[in-house]
């Protein structure tokens, strides 16, 4: 197998991992534990479903494993193409990992106190979610940017279909936006699930590509070397 071919599909499955837990973890088990005006039942929902919060915390933890390698292997696959735009997808990558990793330990903290509480424990462990979903908020800034490198790297190394690159590259200026419209307008937030629209397309549509069919072969494996400047001597 091309060793490019391989290398996307591991990033592929390394983006749907990152996916999988995000979807579980954010989206599926978040919901069930937290509730937005009620601390008393979100603090009774951590107590109940104990085992069920600590499961939450792992998949959070597993997307900052899984972004964190996924944004290694992006460099990998693209570093051919473009050091500079490489490098920012696994910046951003990382950064963004980095906030995902402060809100895994603010819902440690939340069911910890739960569990052995202190204080107004339903008081502090909904201001431990509130804090992780803002986390969530600001951190999407750079989860916007990783995609626009990725688009424009997509774009110009012709492994890909140049649309995808496009998709990418919207797709992150309406996450980076939708950052922002969330604060500035917090009542919008038909706006602002429309914006991230296009970057869930050009997500899905790049771990499908990447696990199925890798890139088109015939792309150089290895970076170019710089020729050799000769030295002259006076």
């Amino acid at each position: 197998m091309h060793p490019l071919v391989r290398t996307a599909r591991a990033t592929g499955l390394l983006y749907l991992g990152l996916a999988v837990t995000g979807a579980l973890g954010f989206l599926t088990i978040r919901p069930r534990l937290f509730v937005a005006d009620d601390p008393s039942a979100t603090l009774a929902h951590l107590v109940e479903h104990e085992s069920l919060a600590r499961i939450g915390i792992v998949l959070e933890l597993l997307i900052v494993l899984s972004q964190t390698l996924t944004a290694i292997w992006f460099y990998r696959l693209f570093r051919t193409v473009n050091p500079v735009a490489a490098g920012s997808i696994a910046a951003f990558g990382l950064v963004n990992a980095i906030a995902v990793l402060g809100s895994a330990a603010l819902l440690a903290t939340a069911t910890q106190v739960a569990v052995a509480p202190f204080g107004d424990a339903a008081t502090t462990a909904q201001l431990a979610y509130v804090i992780s979903g803002n986390l969530w908020t600001v951190g999407g800034l750079f989860f916007g940017l990783w995609l626009i490198p990725m688009g424009m790297c997509v774009h110009r190394s012709g492994f890909m279909p140049r649309l995808l690159g496009w998709i990418l590259i919207v797709g992150g200026v309406g996450y980076v936006l939708s950052a922002f419209v969330g604060y500035l307008a917090p009542d919008a937030g038909v706006v602002t699930d429309a914006l991230v629209v296009p970057a869930t397309v050009g997500e899905f549509w790049m771990i499908g590509y990447l696990l199925v069919r890798g890139v088109h072969l015939g792309a150089p494996a290895e970076p170019p070397h710089e020729a050799a400047v000769p030295l002259r001597v006076r």
